[in-house]
């Protein structure tokens, strides 16, 4: 039987302002209270139980029996014999792509002399201890693994424990194995974000959690990052997948449509859009979508997550970019004759693909690009995945006796103007000394 879905076609210039912001909303299925009085009770039993919850969890969540949480090496090696030397090379390609770009941000130490005698540094550590969620279930993210892990060890972290539904899928255990893992648990959904937060008998607490995963994942991420129960960082929210297209008349309707499914297909409450000046690329797109969607393993998951997604028809590319920032989409590709010209105008967007040959499925295994990014409009102000979140930096100064004289007066004033006579004390006690 075939599946039928397009998405509704609107013209952004015959919306209300109100309609306007309806065209940009999310999919509903996000940010269902329901879903973190869930993850709560889910938080509060692994907090309570232990690992006697992780095996109760992956056993209702994943219908798997776990006899034990950890992996050891024998499985590991194991798991790693049974990967085909196809999606081996593939691997060492994409590695060796995502190691280069990342080992390029390494951090410059900054040491500068602000006025004479006042030394001022900025240092970089790595995080010690963090974990990293990799999504499993019916699509194992094993681009996910190379995403998170390179980094992590490229930066210097000394912990580096990954997470991942049972049953893991072999080729995640080998890409972990490459990119240096040795500690993997057989545990996911938000109860793997409990137990990294809190630790229990077999699962380590870490610093920082990192990865995406479904909006189980993404709202237990939330909770123990605010939980005063606990001192865990997140990366950033890192929910549902996500894609806009902006599209000018001479784009290839069916590079859109490919484009828009590549998204669609990763879980229901994903979304896709198109903005586009062309109605006629819009109509060719929903036909596209019709006929591809037909021969897509995962067509009655795309076909949810395209019931929640929309064309928008706009009067020009600045147009288009505009509308684009308002969303704030986790991916971004511009197909347009001139698609540098429209980057200028883009504010918001976790990563952007320029041009009809740079589909957004290159950066989400192996251009070389972070595929971690803030979805849900958060990349109008959070950054996407690099080499500095797993590091935290620190400043450092440092003062000669004559650096002193020369900046104490200043801070003496300031200290006395804000009321703080400690402040002003701890510079006075000093230049008395000199």
């Amino acid at each position: 039987m075939q599946t039928q879905q397009t998405m509704q076609i609107l013209d952004w210039n015959e919306l209300s302002s109100t309609k306007q912001k309806t065209a940009l909303n999310r999919s509903p299925l996000v940010g269902d209270n329901s879903v973190e009085r869930s993850v709560r009770d889910i938080i509060n039993t692994v907090v309570a139980d232990g690992d006697s919850a992780l095996v109760k969890y992956s056993q209702q969540f994943d219908g798997v029996s776990i006899d034990s949480i950890a992996m050891s090496d024998d499985d590991i090696s194991l798991a790693c014999t049974r990967v085909s030397e196809e999606v081996k090379s593939a691997v060492a390609n994409a590695v060796n792509n995502i190691e280069t770009f990342h080992q390029a941000q390494t951090f410059q130490a900054i040491d500068v002399e602000t006025q004479p005698g006042v030394r001022c540094e900025l240092r970089s550590e790595p995080i010690q201890k963090v974990g990293l969620y990799i999504p499993g279930g019916s699509a194992p993210l094993i681009s996910t693994v190379m995403m998170l892990a390179l980094p992590a060890k490229i930066a210097g972290c000394e912990q580096r424990v990954l997470v991942s539904p049972p049953p893991i899928n072999d080729a995640i255990v080998y890409a972990a194995k490459v990119c240096g893992i040795t500690e993997i648990y057989q545990v996911g959904g938000a109860q793997a974000i409990a137990a990294l937060a809190f630790g229990t008998e077999s699962v380590p607490s870490v610093d920082k959690i990192f990865g995406p995963g479904n909006r189980f994942v993404t709202e237990a991420k939330r909770l123990v990052s605010q939980d005063g129960r606990c001192s865990v960082a997140i990366d950033m929210p890192a929910g549902p997948s996500e894609v806009l297209v902006i599209a000018d008349e001479l784009a290839n309707p069916a590079f859109i449509a490919a484009d828009l499914l590549s998204q669609a297909e990763h879980g229901p409450d994903s979304q896709v859009m198109l903005v586009t000046d062309s109605e006629s690329v819009a109509n060719e797109v929903n036909r596209e979508l019709s006929k591809q969607l037909n021969v897509l393993s995962r067509q009655d998951i795309a076909a949810q997550a395209l019931s929640c997604s929309r064309s928008i028809i706009v009067d020009d590319m600045a147009q288009a970019a505009m509308v684009s920032n308002l969303y704030g989409p986790e991916h971004l590709i511009i197909q347009s004759e001139k698609p540098r010209d429209v980057l200028t105008n883009i504010r918001a967007a976790g990563s952007v693909f320029l041009g009809a040959y740079t589909p957004e499925s290159v950066g989400d295994y192996a251009s070389g690009t972070n595929h971690v990014l803030p979805t849900y409009g958060y990349s109008r102000s959070v950054s996407s995945l690099s080499l500095a979140d797993f590091s935290r930096r620190f400043t450092v100064q440092e003062l000669t006796p004559q650096g002193l004289q020369g900046l104490g007066e200043t801070v003496m004033v300031l200290a006395e103007n804000e009321l703080l006579d400690a402040h002003k004390n701890a510079v006075a006690i000093r230049l008395n000394s000199l």
